[in-house]
């Protein structure tokens, strides 16, 4: 991942709106959730979803699938790990064992 990516995947999630979404899309996994049950369960009208879901896509944090007259919105799972490592890639200065205690498994390496 490179700081262009990085930036573009947090000024996407730098709304509340927005990380709301994106949580309960990573809250229903593989499935996904068409628009309608994202807009039902955020109790958000439709224009404001698509603008958000849209900003959400550019980034890449989401993909989505057209089923029929319907589109499934997934959470990307991978990018967000990438993002994830490219924060993390430089923990204590190449030194993990030093920062063990601060350190999570999945968070460091």
């Amino acid at each position: 991942m490179d700081q262009s990516s990085a930036l573009a995947a947090f000024e996407s999630l730098s709304s509340a709106v927005r990380l709301d979404i994106y949580r309960r899309l990573v809250k229903a996994g593989r499935e996904g959730l068409v628009a309608g049950e994202i807009a039902s369960a955020l109790g958000l009208p439709p224009t404001n979803l698509s603008f958000h879901l849209k900003a959400l896509t550019h980034a890449a944090l989401v993909s989505v699938v057209q089923e029929g007259r319907y589109q499934r919105y997934r959470a990307n799972l991978a990018l967000m790990q990438e993002l994830i490592a490219y924060l993390t890639a430089e923990c204590c200065a190449g030194h993990p064992e030093q920062c063990a205690e601060t350190c999570q498994a999945p968070l460091c390496p």
